[in-house]
């Protein structure tokens, strides 16, 4: 998975700079704690951070115990406040901090946010931890029924509550304070309900064995529960004392996937960085509308809106690289044991979905037709493990080879081995024949090699498949990918048809991990099968309807005709899965194939990917079943539903002005 920064010369694209920050601390010494404090959020700031997080308690330390209680302290960290949002040198960012601070009878644990040379609001912890090696109750009180209340600081006025949410421009932040994450109800979900689009935690959770890992549970779920980024900033190794160690973490997670993670059990200070897309966010909670309806059911509360001005100069995206991550197969893992993991998985829905069809049609034959190119290898592939796991004979699989025109000896001979080699019934059938009589029929020169006489061939392989599954009492199992179906790369009701297709929303990117998945799973004693299969995945894409070459090579190349499958997975993932422009989407293009493809040529195909994805839609309109293995799929039952006759002028001429 190719993983690069991206520079964006039109528009900030919803994207929001946010830093995650674990300074140094010396307990119980605030004046220095606020050097450096201000230390990393210059550091932060000068990367282009907008909103800069430190950890719990981050102008005292988190583990000063009773002196918590003491005056002096307590009136340092009051006076610090007010020093630190009069900064110069942090106009330009707001800046969480953590202080504790009296109210009325109380002392409240609080994250206080600063911004344009004033404090502008005050969030104290709602949920204090009192057991194990906690015991916070000793010295604050909860601040969970504190709403649209004030709090003198300085003599200063300032908003104080948990409904406090800080709003800059698009970025709507909401507050938490370490064990209000870890409740069932988190502050932040509500916060989340209610707006929120980015949740900072201010934290000084301890180490433990195994802790970590569930805290980046917490915070990826929660990211992904609530559609929010996650901005996380724990204490660090200054806070380390008695029985207690604590390792530092600053984590941003986004949506549920982890943008930055710093370093841990360092002792000198640690940033992370991330842009957060805002955007993406937004997409999310509309396209799940649940979440609407679950924050009409849930957010009775109201919040103050505590509105921020953006300051004039932010990130210049016009020159600077964004900081995360772009991925050029966004349909394939990076991670060679989750995409191992992932085939397996998806090689078990395409087998169940089969398995089920079959079952409740009380068919026990299949017919596939096997061309010895990607689709129909791994058509095959699934209809054996599904007659394998339902205890039936091999042989009721019908393997029917077609060769054409353009049929080569290399996928000729790949399909007629491994069909033999799988012990299958294997029927060889010329589809040249009855395409010359055709020809006659309808007055067809066969010597013109156009669009008629591609599709008669496929038409022709799809009716002997429907008419020996008819003879045999089979079910015909489609073929084509979610890549073709996209791109409207089938011939209407010729292999564009079936009875059932286990490939419908499995893109080309993927079906080649399949394929090799599959092959390396093979026993030692299917050597020629797992040959055949790696031989399969290194013969070029074609859907072999011209003739062959002088040397009987494949001579009609699909990606040399519609452009590579790479780039129209791109594409088609971003556009249907968050509903990018298709500015941004090239743009991201530009960078995940930065050296593999000029902005010329990506341009070029995602023209081709724009006119031919919106201009075919009427063969999706009427697609076979087939089983959903992912979160984009084409099924006009069910994640994609477009007018046959939608235009694409606006999209068009956004591409063309790229």
């Amino acid at each position: 998975m190719n993983q690069k920064n991206i520079t964006n010369k039109d528009r900030d694209y919803g994207l929001f700079r946010v830093a995650a920050t674990v300074p140094a601390v010396k307990i119980g010494n605030v004046a220095v704690n606020v050097e450096n404090v201000t230390a990393v959020a210059v550091e932060a700031a000068q990367q282009g951070a907008r909103l800069v997080v430190t950890p719990e308690l981050s102008l005292t330390g988190y583990t000063c115990g009773d002196l918590l209680h003491n005056d002096l302290l307590l009136n340092q960290a009051e006076e610090a406040l007010t020093a630190l949002a009069a900064d110069p040198r942090l106009q330009d960012i707001v800046l969480v901090v953590g202080a504790p601070l009296r109210h009325r009878s109380g002392l409240y644990n609080c994250a206080v946010a600063l911004a344009h040379g004033a404090i502008q609001c005050v969030v104290p912890k709602c949920y204090i931890p009192n057991y194990n090696e906690f015991y916070e109750k000793r010295w604050f009180a909860s601040g969970s029924q504190i709403f649209d209340d004030f709090i003198a600081i300085n003599g200063q006025e300032i908003p104080f509550g948990v409904n406090c949410m800080i709003v800059m421009g698009n970025a709507k932040v909401g507050i938490e304070v370490c064990e209000d994450l870890w409740v069932p109800i988190p502050p932040g979900t509500h916060a989340a309900l209610a707006g929120a689009n980015v949740i900072v935690n201010l934290s000084a959770s301890t180490e433990l064995v195994g802790k970590h890992d569930y805290l980046l549970q917490l915070i990826s779920n929660q990211s992904a529960r609530t559609h929010t980024a996650y901005v996380y900033a724990g204490a660090g190794y200054g806070e380390s004392t008695t029985d207690v160690v604590l390792a530092g973490n600053a984590i941003i997670a986004e949506n549920g996937a982890l943008l930055q993670q710093s370093e841990r059990f360092a002792t000198a200070p640690r940033i992370a960085v991330a842009d957060v897309d805002l955007q993406l966010l937004d997409h999310e909670r509309i396209t799940h509308n649940s979440f609407n309806d679950n924050a009409n059911d849930e957010c009775a509360d109201s919040y103050q809106l505590i509105d921020i001005e953006e300051p004039a100069k932010n990130v210049d995206y016009s020159s600077e690289p964004w900081l995360r991550p772009v991925n050029s197969a966004p349909f394939v893992p990076g991670d060679k044991d989750t995409l191992n993991a992932r085939c397996e998985e998806i090689v078990q829905i395409q087998t169940i979905g089969l398995m089920r069809r079959l079952e409740a049609t009380g068919i026990k034959r299949i017919v596939v037709g096997v061309s010895g190119g990607l689709d129909s290898t791994l058509a095959l592939m699934i209809a054996v493990r599904t007659f394998d796991k339902m205890g039936l004979d091999r042989k009721g699989i019908y393997g029917i080879t077609m060769p054409g025109y353009g049929t080569s000896g290399r996928t000729f001979n790949n399909a007629t081995r491994l069909m033999k080699e799988l012990a299958i019934t294997v029927e060889e059938i010329s589809i040249v024949p009855a395409v010359e009589q055709h020809f006659k029929d309808i007055k067809h020169d066969k010597a013109v090699h156009d669009v008629t006489y591609e599709n008669s061939q496929a038409r022709e392989r799809t009716q002997i498949l429907m008419d020996y599954a008819n003879k045999v009492g089979a079910l015909v199992l489609g073929t084509g990918d979610l890549s073709e179906l996209a791109l409207g790369w089938a011939t209407y009701n010729g292999d564009h048809m079936s009875m059932y297709n286990v490939n419908v929303s499995i893109p080309k990117t993927l079906a080649r991990h399949l394929i090799s998945w599959i092959a390396a799973a093979q026993p030692r004693d299917k050597h020629i099968i797992q040959e055949t299969l790696l031989d399969v995945l290194d013969t070029p894409v074609s859907p072999e309807l011209t003739p062959a070459d002088e040397q009987g090579q494949i001579a009609q190349k699909t990606e040399d005709i519609v452009g590579p499958y790479e780039l129209h997975d791109f594409f088609l993932f971003n556009m249907l899965r968050y509903g990018f422009t298709p500015a941004k989407i090239y743009r991201m293009a530009c960078v995940a194939f930065e050296g593999e493809y000029t902005g010329e040529i990506i341009k070029k195909w995602f023209l081709t990917f724009t006119r031919r994805f919106f201009s075919q839609q009427f063969k999706r309109s009427c697609l076979p079943d087939g089983p959903k293995v992912g979160s984009v799929t084409l099924s006009p039952r069910g994640d994609w539903r477009m007018p046959s006759d939608m235009g694409a002028a606006m999209w068009l001429n956004e591409v063309e002005k790229l």
